[in-house]
């Protein structure tokens, strides 16, 4: 029976840590996706925005203030998929108006973008943006729309909590019966038996916990910390800015 139930419990615990980490997996390549749609943004308000000679200082303050709500959407954008309150980062790049309305806003990332949407349509008017550009400038803001509501579906929809309980309380229950089943059949190495098998048994299940969220702030979670602060840098240094320091890890751990 022990070789039945633990054969079965391995390719129950193999399949729910393959979902844990089709999620893990999915997450980062939203963000990869994340990471070139920042910079493709980044360059179109770089280039595509032009107003010629006489409204040379407006656009380019434009285009200054667009790059920093670029910036304020990353970190907000991990604020909200951390559920944390500390809008701080985002202070730095926004207006006191800006700020004040992303305070109130429930999704603060979709603020940004839409208030980046109203900035170009604005431009447009102004003739600052080409009427064929426009629409290269929307297709980017709705990519990053639609990467942040995959992330947040990813966040929002768990696995079933009633199949990881019955996971955590069927490898429990093996582990404490397992020295009863084979102590007849391996007499006095029955706890170093036991202790392998439950190690094995319990890490799988601890491994499938571990990375069933991948945005938080565990040591296993993708790094959300980080690629922000790489991408602020970028953005910085095409608008002739001072870059921030990369993030070092603390603990051997990026956060």
């Amino acid at each position: 029976p022990f070789t039945l139930v633990g054969t079965a419990l391995a390719i129950f615990l193999g399949f729910r840590n393959n979902s844990s980490y089709d999620r893990f997996w999915e997450g980062r390549k939203l963000w990869g996706a994340m990471i070139n749609t920042t910079r493709s943004v980044t360059r179109q308000i770089l280039t595509l925005i032009d107003g010629g000679d006489e409204a040379s200082s407006k656009v380019e303050r434009l285009k200054r203030e667009l790059v920093h709500q670029q910036i304020a959407y990353l970190h907000a954008l991990r604020h909200h998929l951390r559920d944390e309150t500390d809008r701080s980062e985002c202070e730095v790049y926004l207006s006191p108006q800006d700020y004040e309305r992303l305070s109130s806003d429930p999704n603060p990332p979709i603020g940004l973008l839409h208030s980046m949407g109203e900035r170009f349509v604005t431009a447009w008017r102004q003739g600052w943006v080409d009427t064929m550009h426009l629409p290269i400038l929307e297709r980017s803001l709705v990519s990053m729309t639609d990467i942040q509501g995959a992330c947040e579906r990813i966040k929002k929809t768990p696995i079933p909590f009633a199949y990881t309980v019955l996971m955590h309380r069927i490898v429990g229950l093996y582990c404490f019966a397992l020295p009863f089943g084979i102590y007849q059949t391996i007499g006095d190495l029955t706890p170093i038996v036991v202790l392998l098998v439950s190690y094995g048994f319990l890490g799988l299940d601890a491994i499938g916990d571990e990375i069933e969220e991948p945005f938080g702030t565990e040591a296993n979670d993708l790094p959300l910390s980080a690629f922000c602060r790489m991408l602020e840098r970028e953005a910085r240094y095409r608008i002739g800015e001072e870059m921030p320091e990369m993030l070092e890890p603390i603990d051997h751990v990026l956060t």
